[in-house]
């Protein structure tokens, strides 16, 4: 297996990161395999879905609809509704497995692999991306 680490800088508000390009990087030329992307932290996910149509505003409406940012957390450090950032991993998960073929990500047409984050108190994330190959 192999395995590296990248850094992102997400800000100060919510967002649906695409890291599909830099996926794509760093298994191009590998053959065919599975490459694993997993976010070290607990407040961030990983999601296979459509950016760029609306979808990822969608994604991030429909979380705080289901997690609001309010004071009903009892995980109550740093910004109001923190708590809820610890509780979303649960639903969007910290990884992702996606199958590559011929060196190629096998995404469906409209899919993106994006990191998601709520957590406007820490604007610096961290992806492990491991390619094992088949």
């Amino acid at each position: 297996m192999d395995s590296e680490t990248r850094s992102y800088r997400t800000g100060s508000s919510e967002v649906v990161l695409d890291l599909t390009d830099d996926c794509q990087g760093f298994v191009a030329g590998r053959g065919d395999g599975l490459l694993n992307v997993f976010v070290p932290h607990a407040t961030a996910g990983i999601a296979v879905i459509e950016t760029g149509a609306g979808s990822d505003d969608d994604l991030l409406a429909a979380l705080a609809d289901l997690l609001p940012a309010d004071d009903r957390w009892r995980h109550r450090h740093g910004s109001r509704g923190h708590g809820r950032s610890h509780v979303m991993p649960a639903i969007v998960p910290p990884h992702a497995t996606l199958p590559v073929v011929g060196g190629r990500l096998a995404l469906g047409t409209w899919q993106s692999v994006c990191l998601v984050d709520l957590n406007i108190d820490n604007a610096d994330r961290e992806v492990r991306l491991s390619f094992l190959a088949g």
